[in-house]
């Protein structure tokens, strides 16, 4: 097996017109390790084994070569490229980015297959198709129709090869890989390299061109990688106090999905943050635009999806910021990978609300051997001292500047009409940076000190036995949410509509905070705290508490037992 150098750019790499313009309506802007290296040995007609990671650009790697094979073929009405991956998600998007990458191509016609969608509409689709994209399962069953051919496949494609091999489908691939011919090219892509996936290269490959993706570009050792702990309901707030305190110069904040990049974007806007939103639905003249403010500065936030973020190359980011989890671990490393580059330092902070998601992330700390520590969220007055500091340091600037005349004249002035030099000095300070101060509310993410543990309070969820809530339900939903344990709850009764758990004094403010916009049984709830006064008889309560609650039951049931002594069972069951 032979290496092969990488291409800097995808001019280098000689695309066709229709790709390239594609590609740069798409907002890539250099090629990923792995494709500037792949393109071309898959260019050469070469077998090609890739390690690569999830994440890195893989399907642009393969895809580019198999839409310049199949254009430039006289016979464009045969399957002559198959693509097998594990799931039906990987399919779906996958099948989408080669249509992106084909809108200005003629001829190219994929088609994604995959189990658990209509049959018919599938095998009407691969009449016309010449790339078809699917699970090994849904292929081999097309196959078993004889509604899909692959007598003249010139490529096929193994995505996610350990993968597919972890999930079964060892003898499909194989089957399927039979069926095409000899003289095909055979690409695999695969995290990991175990003995099966060896087996596959050796049968099916001949001298294949080994590509990985240099480990070295994944160091993160010049980035700074922080997480805040914050209500669920106040990640946006969270984002502006951080905004505020860093005041970084350039940064950019990647959301999950299109709709909350939107949300965010225009909450920042509305606070007055120079921002803009990047991501897939935008004309390639507005994506443009938004890209051309960002690096001159005219904007200096912009909130992107993944997606819409990969390619861009901008060296001075000095902060990332994760306003969700990502998604996956190499989605994690792209992200932050966008600061820290050319030897600068780098900063960047995810957002988390509850233990889940704090978890979450540690989790992609250990598997990207990241060092991710917690933070306080800054306060206003935090932000305030921080502007203070910033404020000083461009007074001390000017004193060091050549001071124009007039304003001396002014000063001299003022002194004259008996005002003293300090006071001069500090209010021609409030003049100028008075607007710069921040007033906006804490956000308060740690347990109240002061009240008794042993203390309880009592919130109230407007859901109960009518929706089949149980007491576990009610436990899993809070501890999610809050940074409360199982055990920290103590009793809760369930009625008819409502339910009332008590939860310690010294955390109830925060716990019904933290509560807003969550889900018991699917069902979203609204959490208050619980007064006397305001409940409803209702003799058939579940009850569950947790100091003793079981040992009362059990004696409730003995008596119970004991009343039945002249035949008169009891037809009442709680």
């Amino acid at each position: 097996m032979e290496e092969i150098k990488e291409k800097n750019s995808f001019t280098e790499l000689e695309l066709s017109a229709g790709i390239m313009r594609a590609i740069e309506e798409m907002g890539f802007e250099n090629p990923t390790d792995i494709q500037s290296k792949a393109i071309p040995v898959m260019r050469s007609g070469a077998d090609v084994i890739g390690r690569s990671l999830t994440g890195t650009g893989k399907t642009m790697a393969f895809a580019i070569p198999a839409i310049e094979m199949i254009s430039s073929q006289k016979d464009k009405d045969s399957v002559l490229a198959v693509i097998m991956l594990p799931t039906r998600e990987l399919a779906m998007q996958c099948c989408g980015e080669i249509r992106k990458l084909t809108k200005y191509c003629e001829g190219i016609r994929p088609v994604e297959v995959y189990g658990g969608a209509p049959m018919d509409r599938q095998i009407t689709k691969l009449k016309r198709a010449n790339i078809v994209i699917g699970t090994p399962g849904r292929i081999m069953d097309h196959m078993r129709r004889k509604t899909l051919k692959l007598d003249h496949v010139r490529l096929a494609v193994l995505d996610e090869a350990d993968e597919m091999l972890s999930m079964g489908f060892k003898e499909d691939m194989e089957t399927i890989l039979r069926e095409t011919p000899e003289d095909r090219q055979t690409v695999l892509f695969s995290a990991t390299m175990p003995p099966s996936i060896m087996e596959i290269t050796e049968e099916f490959q001949k001298s294949p061109v080994l590509i990985e993706t240099a480990a070295k570009k994944l160091t993160l050792e010049n980035i700074t990688q922080t997480y805040v702990d914050v209500p669920m309901g106040r990640k946006t707030d969270a984002l502006k106090l951080l905004l505020h305190y860093y005041s970084p110069r350039l940064s950019i904040v990647f959301c999950n999905t299109k709709k909350t990049s939107e949300e965010v974007g225009l909450a920042l806007s509305k606070s007055g943050f120079a921002a803009e939103t990047l991501h897939g639905d935008l004309k390639q003249s507005q994506r443009t635009a938004v890209m051309e403010k960002f690096r001159s500065g005219a904007v200096q936030i912009l909130v992107a999806t993944d997606v819409a973020a990969r390619g861009i190359d901008v060296s001075d980011i000095e902060y990332v910021f994760n306003y969700d989890i990502p998604q996956n671990n190499e989605y994690y490393v792209h992200r932050i990978g966008r600061t820290g580059r050319i030897g600068k330092k780098g900063n960047t902070v995810t957002i988390c609300s509850g233990r889940r998601q704090v978890y979450a992330l540690l989790d992609i700390a250990h598997e990207t051997k990241s060092k991710i520590s917690q933070i306080p969220v800054p306060t206003g007055d935090d932000i305030n001292y921080q502007i203070a500091e910033n404020n000083l340091g461009d007074v001390e600037k000017a004193l060091a500047e050549p001071i124009s005349e007039r304003y001396r004249d002014m000063v001299n002035a003022l002194l004259a009409d008996g005002n003293s030099l300090f006071d001069i000095a500090a209010a021609a300070l409030q003049l100028h940076f008075s607007e710069k101060e921040i007033q906006i509310q804490d956000i308060v993410t740690e347990k109240k000190k002061n009240g008794n543990p042993s203390d309880f309070s009592k919130i109230m969820l407007n859901i109960g036995r009518a929706s089949r809530v149980a007491p576990n339900h009610l436990v899993a939903s809070i501890t999610e949410r809050s940074i409360l344990h199982g055990s920290d709850i103590g009793k809760i009764e369930i009625f008819d509509d409502y339910s009332i758990v008590s939860v310690p004094s010294v955390s109830a403010d925060e716990v019904v905070d933290q509560m807003y916009g969550a889900k018991v049984c699917g069902r979203p709830v609204q959490v208050s705290f619980y007064e006397e006064k305001s409940r409803r008889p209702d003799r058939r309560s579940h009850s569950n508490d947790r100091k003793g609650q079981h040992t009362k039951q059990k004696a409730d049931s003995h008596k119970k037992d004991t009343g039945k002594k002249h035949g008169k069972a009891s037809k009442r069951h709680s």
